[in-house]
């Protein structure tokens, strides 16, 4: 039995990297439930104050992933209808059109509340900032994941 738990701890882990990328999967999620699989082995060496800083560490990482293109449109110049038009595309862009609608909606969700809802008139050349912003808020969030979920898939590794 030990050894279809640890099975299915590295597929865990492998799921939770492939998550990293499609979003479909949640990535840190997956790779924290492969070391939450192995904590309750009988011979596990796991502590519980591990656990629980690698289950916070994962939520968090999973929140600021759906955050961060938002911050990095609102860092690039975008205005508060740009940052909230990147949210709103991307979530959309997850549901119709996964996983590339999750990229380009941020991206088109950023420009189209740049273009409609700022004041000062940019035009399309100007609001490209913004909605690039979103696009590089979108890539260090995988990057986080990754980072995440790959020190998981290390340490799930290290306690088989």
């Amino acid at each position: 039995m030990d050894l279809v738990i640890q099975i299915l701890a590295v597929m865990l882990g492998i799921a939770g990297l492939a998550g990293c990328l499609l979003p479909v999967l949640p990535g840190p999620p997956l790779s924290f439930l492969g070391l939450l699989l192995l904590f309750f082995l009988p011979d596990s060496t796991m502590k519980w104050s591990f656990l629980l800083l690698w289950g916070i560490i994962a939520a968090v990482v999973t929140v600021l992933d759906y955050l961060v293109p938002a911050y990095f449109t609102k860092l690039t110049g975008g205005s508060p209808a740009a940052t909230r038009f990147a949210l709103a595309g991307m979530l959309l862009g997850i549901v119709f059109f996964p996983p590339l609608g999750m990229i380009l909606g941020a991206f088109l969700g950023a420009l189209l509340g740049e273009i409609l809802y700022n004041k000062t008139d940019k035009g399309i050349s100007g609001s490209l900032k913004p909605a690039f912003g979103s696009f590089l808020g979108f890539l260090f969030g995988i990057g986080l994941k990754l980072v995440a979920s790959g020190i998981m898939m290390y340490y799930i590794i290290v306690y088989l």
